[in-house]
């Protein structure tokens, strides 16, 4: 049995997250609490696979949403990434932001087919992350499977999602794995704890990003736009986090390539004006390739 509590305060945790390529500000959780029905959950921030119980207590709320606005608006600009939720519940659209629907999926978890197709119909782009495995999700025929179904569902994007380099991680991730594919376990130990080289997952990078090609799928989530963001900004934000994941093997770049992200987010103003007066450069402070990278598409049509 799952005891649902209310908590009296919003649980918001800020600072620096990166969901699939994507910079996050902060992270909102309406339901907390390792319990449910699925024995593990992926936790696409954290990048690792959480061991759930089939009972439990779960804190859910507060439901006032003045708490909720209050919390937010002590942390830094930029996207809030709202989850885990429940399964339960429809999805709704907001009138204060656009937003992105993240599902996350892997073998042995029930495909959010129904839920992704209401967000869709409310107009939401939606689509899935898949947590890249060594051995298990990022092997070709897995990659293929991930791509048809997400597809077959109506997912806009398939965006992989690494797990972080932790023995503790690896060894729930084998759990996971395991409980999903039990006559491969043993195989998949060793891949797990043993095999994962950066050229290997570099390959099922591309092996993904080719077969998502194929099937009209982008790897990448929509950057979500605030009401109050300049729609350039957030266009010249997601260009520099989609470079980012460009360059991922340079994690010098990538991290660079994400803080003027941050900058961007940040700076409070429509950046466009300063673009055109030739002064963008004398402000921002990450380097002439990467200011040109951003000017190119502040000034690009929406």
């Amino acid at each position: 049995m799952i005891v649902f509590e209310g908590s009296p305060t919003p649980m918001v945790r800020t600072g620096e997250f990166e969901v699939a390529s994507r910079r996050i500000a902060a992270r909102a959780f309406p339901y907390a609490g390792e319990a449910g029905a699925a024995r593990f959950r992926f936790d696409p921030a954290e990048r690792r696979f959480l061991s759930r119980s089939a009972e439990g207590t779960v804190l859910a709320g507060p439901h006032e949403p003045d708490l909720w606005r209050t919390a937010l608006l002590r942390g830094p600009a930029g996207p809030v990434l709202v989850g885990p939720c429940s399964g339960g519940e429809e999805i709704h659209g907001s009138y204060r932001a656009v937003f992105s629907a993240l599902f996350v999926w892997f073998p042995g978890l029930e495909r959010p087919d129904a839920r992704l197709a209401a967000a869709v119909a409310r107009g939401i782009p939606s689509g899935w992350l898949l947590p890249l495995v060594p051995g298990w999700t990022a092997t070709p025929e897995a990659i293929e499977e991930a791509v048809r179904a997400a597809a077959a569902d109506g997912a806009g994007f398939l965006a992989p999602v690494p797990l972080a380099d932790d023995g503790q991680v690896r060894r729930i991730a084998v759990e996971a794995a395991s409980a999903a594919s039990p006559e491969a376990a043993e195989g998949i130990f060793e891949r797990i704890h043993h095999g994962g080289s950066a050229d290997e997952l570099s390959q099922a990078h591309e092996r993904l990003r080719d077969e998502c090609v194929r099937a009209g799928l982008v790897t990448v989530p929509p950057r979500p736009v605030g009401l109050r963001e300049s729609a350039r900004n957030a266009a010249a934000s997601g260009r520099l986090e989609e470079r980012a994941q460009a360059v991922r093997g340079d994690e010098h770049r990538a991290a660079l390539l994400h803080a003027a992200a941050r900058w961007i987010d940040e700076s409070g103003r429509d950046l466009v004006a300063i673009v055109r007066e030739g002064n963008f450069g004398k402000v921002f402070p990450f380097g002439d390739d990467i200011a040109h990278e951003a000017e190119d598409a502040l000034l690009a049509k929406p």
